[in-house]
Order: C-alpha cells, then structure tokens, then sequence
C-alpha cells in the first residue's frame, strides 16, 4: 500500500517537472529555437493538430526560423495562426516555405520573460507541495485505520520530504538555467 503511494508521487512529481520543461521551453531566449511554435495548433480537417506535425521546422540561420508545409494548401492558415499567437512573430512567404524573423529580445522584455518563468516556477513547486500533501493524507489515514505502524509512517514522511526536496531544487535549478539563457545578450 505504502509502496503504490511512493511510485504515485514519484510519477506525479516527475510529471509535473516535464510539463514545467515543456513550459519553459516554448519562451524564447536569444536564439532561435523551434520550440517557441510548440504550442501552435492548425485546424485541419476539422481535428486541431500541432503545428510540428503537419510542417517540417528548421532553423534557418541565427534569427531565422523556416516552416515548411506538408500541404500547400494550408499554408496562409498557419501563417494566420502564427500572427495570432501572441508571440509577435511576423511569418514571411517566400514560396512554398514560410520564413520567421525573430527579433532580437529587449532589456526589458527579457525582464517580462523571467517575472512569468518565476511565476511558472512557483506554481509547480504548488503543485509538488500539493502533491506531498496528498501523499501524507493518504499514509495518515492508513496509520488511523492501523494498517501501518508509526515507524513506517515516519520512514514515509521523511522519504517524502527528502524527495519533495529534490523535486524542489530540480525545479529551482531549471529556472536558473533559463534565467541565465534569457539575461545573457
């Protein structure tokens, strides 16, 4: 029993830090990167599908991302999607293929970026907590019902807490590393 509720939080928690990565890595830094088009989705064929999958991304040259559609069709959609998606992008056609100049970041946008990188941050760390709270309820309610001994449930709340640690500091290591990406010219 005390078993299943370890993995649960440990897959939980490990969730929580692949989403957090997946997050992060859609905000751009200085370079060019073709994770910022991550969270764009094209209707087609009446199924809302990620842009990666019906366009072929590459990185051009330093400020220069390339789309490339699968269909030639869809083109002016995805260039549509692309301008409304909030990231101030401007797409350019040239051809067949859909060019994206990104600009370099200011000072202060830079600043923006790493206040909602924090914020990001503090919310799953929330989340972890939260997480860690769920976990005790469970081995509390355990211990009441006399399933596990005292010492089993101080074996598991330690346990716990030295893993909630650890999620903790990857967390706080990965906002670093992205502070450091987006402060650095």
């Amino acid at each position: 029993m005390v078993e299943n509720i370890q993995k649960y939080v440990n897959k939980k928690m490990e969730e929580c830090i692949v989403k957090f990565k997946k997050k992060i890595n859609t905000i751009r830094t200085g370079r060019v990167s073709t994770d910022i088009l991550n969270g764009i989705f094209i209707e087609y064929y009446g199924k809302k599908i990620e842009l990666k999958k019906i366009a072929n991304i590459t990185i051009e040259n330093s400020q220069t991302l390339k789309v490339t559609p699968f269909e030639n069709s869809i083109q002016k959609l995805i260039e549509k999607k692309i301008i409304s998606s909030n990231l101030g992008l401007n797409p350019i056609s040239k051809g067949n293929t859909i060019l994206i100049k990104i600009p370099f970041l200011t000072e202060e946008r830079r600043k923006e970026l790493v206040k909602i990188v924090k914020n990001d941050t503090e919310k799953v760390r929330i989340n972890i907590r939260n997480i860690r709270r769920d976990a005790k309820e469970k081995i509390k309610k355990l211990l009441i019902d006399k399933v596990i001994t005292k010492d089993k449930d101080y074996t598991f709340q330690s346990n716990l807490q030295i893993k909630t640690n650890f999620f903790i500091k990857k967390i706080d290591n990965i906002l670093k590393k992205k502070e450091l990406e987006l402060m650095n010219f």
